[in-house]
């Protein structure tokens, strides 16, 4: 995936993207795009036990996870608003860092994202796309599920002894 993506559309499932553009996430955006990780995961309504590493992201973190496989951002009025990284992994295209501004939130940019992930999947002949997503955070899992994503498991972080997140899924048409 590299260059624009053009514009979203209402087609992507999102109406209020006018004007968004959609495109490929690269190293260079990598500084802004830790900052913008940090600030959504932030602004969680829900205490993360243990806490995100999203709020500890870097431009060297976040560029080494582009390396790795890639990702998509949404830009709108000249700002980053929106991005997804990914990276294939047994045979799935693995999503990390959903991440969308706190005042975009509600207008279907999760939605575009999620549409450019499928569209990568297809690209590389993946058939699924996977993530993790916290337990706690039931308004993320409601989100997902309304997208397709079933959850197919249940792990826990190092060092504790309950489950913390659900590894959910999407089986591609």
């Amino acid at each position: 995936m590299s260059g624009d993506l053009g514009e979203a559309s209402a087609a992507s499932g999102a109406s209020a993207s006018a004007g968004w553009r959609v495109r490929a996430l690269g190293r260079a955006a990598a500084a802004a795009a830790a900052a913008l990780i940090r600030e959504a995961f932030a602004a969680q309504r829900v205490a993360a036990d243990p806490p995100s590493s999203a709020l500890r992201e870097t431009a060297e973190s976040v560029a080494a996870r582009l390396a790795e496989g890639g990702g998509a951002a949404i830009e709108a009025e000249g700002d980053l608003i929106g991005l997804v990284s990914w990276a294939e992994r047994d045979e799935a295209l693995y999503l990390g860092r959903l991440a969308v501004r706190p005042c975009w939130r509600g207008r279907g940019a999760a939605h575009v994202l999620l549409a450019a992930a499928e569209a990568e999947a297809r690209r590389r002949g993946l058939a699924r796309l996977r993530l993790n997503v916290r337990l706690a955070l039931e308004e993320n899992r409601r989100l997902f599920a309304a997208l397709g994503f079933i959850a197919t498991n249940e792990a826990a972080h190092p060092g504790y002894a309950r489950s913390t997140f659900a590894v959910m899924e999407k089986r591609l048409a």
